[in-house]
């Protein structure tokens, strides 16, 4: 296993399963996606409503690094769907990344547009589609209605904030997991038996949570705009974590959210 792993989604396509997540990055986008790419990184995750798709193009533009190579990730968000706008908001969003495809998009929180994805993605324009903040309720009734099966749920995981339940259901329906907030915004990293266990290991706490999600085969989206914490993130390939230790950190589960349910959202 290398930093250059990828899983294999149900529809064919391979993905990288460590990610450079820019939620909030703001104006240190384009820097931490070219640190990321510099440093073995060939997944960018960004969304629309996080208002820095040109940011991300421009870094995968200027790191030289083929297209093919990258794996880009973009999300539709709420208001494009209650707008019956998820074509034009994929262009905009093509457009805003200076790209002629994404390797994967989603619906950032459950609601419908999944239907008018899966001719997006017959026409080219992502190769996989999936969604985001689905618990099993949601991916039930999304499954009684679609043709395509989604390839990935992105959900908030972290040792505070597992959904065993949907994280099951996904298992048993071949959609692939990836955990956003990997590390609870940084809550977890001060947790007394996760430090201890970073001691074990030599390595700091938030390289014991990544490396805890990818042994539960979950897809991780660390983000950082710093150089060191970009490395650090993906330096998870030398060491594997004992059965106990993976134990210790899955009894830390509080279902504690750090946004709001995805059962009852507002926005």
């Amino acid at each position: 296993m290398n930093k250059n792993t990828r899983i294999k989604l149900n529809d064919g396509l391979t993905m990288p399963v460590v990610a450079l997540g820019v939620w909030q990055s703001h104006e240190g986008t384009k820097n931490a996606v070219l640190t990321a790419l510099k440093n073995g990184y060939r997944h960018i995750d960004t969304a629309a409503v996080y208002h820095n798709e040109k940011d991300v193009g421009e870094a995968i533009k200027e790191s030289g690094i083929p297209r093919n190579e990258i794996f880009v990730t973009t999300k539709l968000w709420n208001d494009d769907v209650r707008s019956g706008n998820t074509r034009e908001a994929l262009k905009k969003s093509l457009e805003n990344l200076g790209l002629d495809y994404v390797d994967l998009y989603l619906i950032h929180w459950p609601a419908e547009g999944y239907l008018e994805m899966e001719k997006l993605q017959k026409e080219g324009l992502t190769r996989s589609i999936g969604v985001s903040n689905f618990r099993k309720s949601h991916l039930q009734n999304l499954l009684s209605k679609v043709h395509i099966v989604p390839s990935i749920n992105q959900i908030e995981t972290n040792p505070q904030m597992v959904d065993e339940e949907t994280i099951q259901y996904c298992k048993e329906n071949k959609i692939g997991v990836e955990a956003w907030s990997p590390l609870g915004s940084g809550a977890c990293l001060n947790n007394p038996k996760i430090q201890e266990i970073a001691n074990k290991y030599q390595k700091s706490s938030a390289q014991i949570i990544l490396r805890w999600l990818l042994q539960k085969g979950i897809v991780i989206l660390p983000k950082s705009v710093h150089e060191n914490r970009i490395k650090e993130n993906i330096d998870l390939f030398n060491f594997v974590l004992e059965n106990e230790d993976v134990e210790l950190i899955n009894q830390l589960n509080q279902h504690k959210r750090t946004v709001p349910d995805p059962d009852n959202f507002d926005f």
